[in-house]
């Protein structure tokens, strides 16, 4: 009977796993590019390897309204111009979002909000190449959940 629960257990475990990856895949082909302008911070940790600390100014920007909230998650509606970078527009209402604009889903994490996540890994010895980074490009799903996918220059190259 115990091997029955185990064997159970781990197809359970198995199948949120790949339900998981599944799910980022499907963002990673299907979800629309958006590029958020990124703010400074501290680039480097020696404890974790070669990777750069993420900050959006779209946080810095919601962050009136977010922390003015009851939520410590929910969504933002970001206005996307012709080059697909997004500017803050206000908090979610659960009124239907225009055609150039698109819901980022947003988590307050220790009082700061975070998208996506707040590093960006990079191969050891590469670190020269990203100094110029100053947006990131992000996938995201139409209930605004992100992507990561890479960092681009001022002029919007992908790095």
């Amino acid at each position: 009977m115990r091997s029955l629960i185990a064997l159970v257990a781990c197809a359970a475990s198995l199948g949120l796993v790949n339900y998981s990856i599944f799910a980022k895949e499907r963002l990673l082909a299907r979800g629309t590019v958006v590029v958020l302008e990124l703010a400074p911070v501290d680039p480097r940790s020696l404890m974790q390897g070669d990777y750069m600390a993420l900050r959006f100014r779209m946080a810095n920007d919601a962050g009136a309204a977010v922390r003015g909230s009851a939520a410590t998650d929910g969504r933002i509606v970001a206005t996307v111009d012709e080059r697909g970078v997004a500017t803050y527009r206000g908090l979610h209402d659960g009124t239907p979002v225009a055609s150039n604009e698109v819901l980022l889903r947003y988590r307050v994490r220790n009082g700061d909000i975070k998208f996506a996540t707040n590093a960006f890994f990079f191969q050891e010895g590469s670190g020269r190449r990203y100094e110029g980074a100053r947006y990131g490009e992000l996938r995201v799903a139409p209930d605004g959940e992100l992507l990561l996918t890479g960092l681009r220059d001022k002029d919007l190259r992908p790095l």
